[in-house]
């Protein structure tokens, strides 16, 4: 590894938004991390993936009026932004332009958007803030490809070759950072062993950053939005709500399931893996230390069994059930086989004991199309007597390592909820003990988070 201490930076779209933010990222770039090296990850300029998949599907549909009104905002934005950055960003941006409008010209005249040509209409958001955040820091700027990054072909969420992929970006990037130097790498990016452009899908800045900080075994890596980092709670919820110093990598997944600020977890595996803390830092209080995620907690903070109260909502809650079911192997597997069939992401899951009924919680604009997979696969087989679905309730959880073999946590936060008047429909916990999950109608939920913000954390 290298003999300077490396920092993986990333910066989001809201650190990306133009010409101003783009030069406040790259000032705390180049001086937060005096004496190490440092490799910022860029995402697309805030809104331009949308612009960009929009551009690639007018290009597709013949409609080319609508496209090259795209293509003259992007072009738009990307300029204006160049201009306040100055210097070679210009000239590279307009190259870079030209690029996309041929390959749109070509999607046009083929008048088919296949998933190979939309990840490379879409790779020119992270492109073109390549090029703009390079030039407001004055050093080298790679795509993810140029870096080393290989997936398979997988387009639109393509899957690294890790192996080999951290052995190219070692080899590529190092030299650069060795003595204290910095370069930018674009999020999102990567190419196939045969160099056809991929992307990585949700999350996928942050993934590469990831896979950055494994394979130069960076100090930490920094994750730079618009918020300070994870919350106790949501502060629109509970006005109390405190910023957490640190969580693990379990519940930062586990915050991340339930739509907090937090990363996905397939983006977190690599930082994980190789025990990498990851810290999320607002570009616009960078003096605020933010949140980090580490392999353990730290022994200071006592073992307090709550971390954080988490609400869910939009949800539905479907129950299958039936005598037949009772006894009956491979049930619950048809259930998710049925549910997988028809791209239904199952969030939570609650069997009674009896095995007399399954309840799944899933997105609620699923829901009907759900309840119907379900009828169709398990009622006409005889697997089910009936499935009855409830299209609006909220999921709340209790997250926090410290819950393991700390007794009573359950029966504390049921007392709590109960307290407020609120109703508990469905209940799950997992055997690692990391949280306590539970349904609720859809009124409830912010009142049980009240109710358990202030019984565990105020």
């Amino acid at each position: 590894m290298s003999s300077t201490p490396v920092i993986v930076m990333k910066f989001g779209g809201t650190s990306m938004k133009d010409a101003e933010t783009i030069k406040r990222s790259a000032q705390i770039a180049t001086t937060s991390a005096p004496g190490k090296g440092v490799v910022c990850v860029v995402s697309a300029m805030d809104q331009v993936t949308e612009l960009l998949l929009e551009l690639g599907e007018a290009a597709a549909s013949d409609n080319r009026a609508a496209a090259y009104a795209l293509l003259a905002q992007v072009r738009a934005k990307h300029e204006q932004a160049a201009k306040g950055i100055g210097g070679s960003a210009i000239d590279q941006i307009k190259t870079a332009l030209d690029k996309l409008e041929h390959l749109v010209d070509g999607i046009n005249a083929v008048g088919e958007l296949t998933p190979r040509s939309k990840d490379g209409v879409v790779a020119f958001g992270e492109k073109l803030s390549t090029i703009l955040m390079a030039g407001a820091m004055g050093v080298r700027g790679f795509t993810g490809q140029e870096a080393g990054i290989v997936t398979n072909d997988h387009f639109g969420k393509a899957e690294p070759l890790m192996d080999l992929s951290l052995f190219q970006l070692k080899a590529n990037l190092l030299p650069a950072v060795e003595k204290g130097g910095a370069v930018v790498v674009s999020g999102v990016i990567a190419a196939t062993q045969h160099g056809v452009t991929t992307t990585l899908g949700r999350g996928g800045s942050d993934y590469t950053a990831c896979i950055l900080g494994a394979a130069l075994g960076a100090e930490e890596v920094w994750v730079w939005s618009d918020v300070d980092g994870l919350m106790t709670t949501d502060p629109r919820i509970v006005p109390q709500a405190k910023l957490l110093t640190s969580v693990t990598f379990a519940e930062a997944i586990e915050m991340g399931q339930f739509g907090a600020k937090s990363m996905h977890p397939l983006a977190l595996e690599p930082a994980a893996e190789h025990g990498i803390p990851v810290r999320f830092r607002n570009t616009f209080n960078p003096q605020s230390p933010g949140t980090r995620i580490v392999p353990e907690p730290p022994t200071s903070e006592g073992g307090a069994p709550v971390k954080c109260v988490l609400l869910h909502k939009n949800a539905a809650l479907l129950t299958v059930s039936g005598a037949a079911m009772i006894g009956r192997p491979g049930t619950a597997a048809q259930v998710f086989r049925a549910l997988a069939d028809a791209n239904v992401n199952i969030m939570m899951i609650s069997q009674s004991v009896s095995e007399a009924g399954i309840s799944l919680v899933i997105a609620k604009d699923h829901a009907e199309r759900a309840k119907a997979v379900l009828e169709r696969t398990l009622m006409r087989a005889g697997v089910a007597r009936g499935v009855s679905l409830i299209d609006s309730v909220a999921v709340v959880a209790a997250v926090g390592s410290g819950m393991h073999g700390t007794p009573g946590i359950a029966a504390k936060v049921f007392s709590a909820i109960a307290s407020r008047g609120v109703n508990v429909i469905a209940i799950a916990q997992g055997s690692s003990e990391l949280s306590i999950s539970f349904v609720t109608s859809s009124t409830d939920g912010p009142e049980a988070v009240k109710a358990l913000h202030a019984a565990f954390i105020e």
